[in-house]
């Protein structure tokens, strides 16, 4: 039976048990017959004669563990690899943390046996010396010393390191000519400009506004995922977005009773054309109440322009207060005209309402009466989002025609 040291306390480092397939711990049991690869046993298995394949209970064995002293008779050798690891993950003369890592040994006998044995040992400083002693024997030979304030050293003109020195310039530590003249051709039509944030988000700005803005909040972790994990996750969010904006447009599509692809297309044409038939009924309303007041038709304009322009009105709209009425309006053209009455012409030219939108204000509280058996005037004034004044001639006209009863 021998007596053998595993240099390693970590379980995980060693082959599991052929046994039971546990970790071994020290001491285990290794068969000298068979391997390899070795055949190693727990003390378990083997004081129950294991037995598996060609192994048998009576071969001999050799018992695996480091519980012997290597450098000093209090110190085992599985002490001495702790040390050496302790001293490698705490930091040379953290003492006090290397012996909390070993839990074996005081602060003070961790600095006194490593001082001893691995810094002040005569056979390891010998060691060291015979290999600085050989590594300036290696470089005696090249090595040119002399003083930064000295002359630098120049090689004799009949030389052969003048000859493979040629055009070097000692006193710049330099040759003229570069190694590879060259080298830097690859370069030369490269144009580097300040600011390279346009190139940069090129392929950012194919994603919605939401996709760019999770870009933008995530881009500190792309260092850490990687930059496929972190384009993949990207991507994938870009996808759950579209596929939002399409389920949304497909109920919108079922609550309006579509069924087909042809369909589809209808509405959508259609939708978009309601849509640019409001805002022009909206911007020519807009127009006829302030074109008769040439004051209130500069501010309207200057209004619009910045608008358009992305900024904040920097003109207030006029008030009616203090401003002469404005002269009836003018209906001829105007679509949504031929669906008046006489009656309802006149309110229009007086109230100076586009008839289009007089027909949807008037559709509005109609079926708002329809549904609660009588309107008040509060109650218009909360669907029409106009002029309270024009609202109160519109409720009165429709009260007056019998088209609506008061609640």
């Amino acid at each position: 039976m021998d007596r053998l040291g595993s240099f390693s306390n970590d379980p995980s480092d060693k082959p599991p048990c052929r046994g039971c397939s546990s970790y071994l711990m020290e001491p285990y049991i290794k068969c000298a017959e068979c391997g390899p690869p070795p055949f190693f046993l727990c003390l378990q298995c083997f004081t129950r004669g294991f037995e598996y394949k060609k192994h048998q209970s009576d071969h001999t064995y050799e018992i695996m563990t480091s519980d012997f002293p290597v450098l000093d008779p209090s110190w085992t050798a599985q002490e001495e690899m702790a040390l050496l690891e302790a001293v490698m993950d705490c930091g040379f003369g953290n003492w006090q943390d290397v012996a909390n890592q070993m839990c074996t040994k005081t602060k003070e006998e961790c600095e006194k046996h490593y001082m001893k044995h691995f810094i002040n040992n005569p056979l390891f400083a010998s060691t060291l010396l015979n290999l600085k002693q050989a590594e300036e024997a290696k470089t005696a030979d090249t090595a040119i010393p002399f003083q930064s304030t000295d002359d630098p050293p120049r090689p004799t003109f009949d030389s052969l390191l003048s000859r493979d020195m040629a055009g070097y310039m000692p006193a710049r530590a330099d040759f003229i000519e570069e190694f590879d003249n060259y080298a830097e051709w690859d370069l030369r039509d490269i144009d580097f400009v300040e600011d390279d944030s346009d190139i940069l988000h090129v392929m950012e700005r194919r994603y919605p506004k939401e996709v760019q803005d999770l870009y933008e909040t995530m881009r500190r972790f792309a260092r850490i995922v990687g930059p496929v994990e972190h384009d993949k996750f990207i991507e994938s969010h870009a996808l759950e977005f579209e596929l939002r904006r399409e389920i949304k447009r497909l109920q919108e599509y079922r609550t309006a009773g579509i069924t087909n692809f042809c369909s589809a297309r209808t509405y959508d044409h259609l939708k978009k054309t309601r849509e640019e038939e409001r805002l022009k009924r909206t911007m020519l309303s807009e127009v006829l109440q302030y074109i008769q007041d040439s004051s209130a038709c500069q501010q309207w304009l200057r209004r619009q322009a910045d608008l358009d322009s992305g900024l904040s009105p920097s003109v207030p709209m006029a008030s009616n207060s203090g401003r002469r009425s404005a002269p009836p309006l003018n209906l001829t053209g105007l679509p949504g005209t031929e669906k008046l009455n006489e009656k309802e012409k006149e309110l229009c030219q007086m109230v100076r309402l586009v008839p289009g939108a007089y027909l949807e204000y008037k559709s509005a509280l109609l079926n708002e009466c329809n549904k609660q058996g009588g309107l008040r005037l509060a109650q218009a004034r909360a669907l029409i989002k106009i002029d309270v004044n024009k609202t109160r001639k519109i409720y009165d006209f429709l009260i007056r025609e019998g088209y609506i009863t008061k609640a």
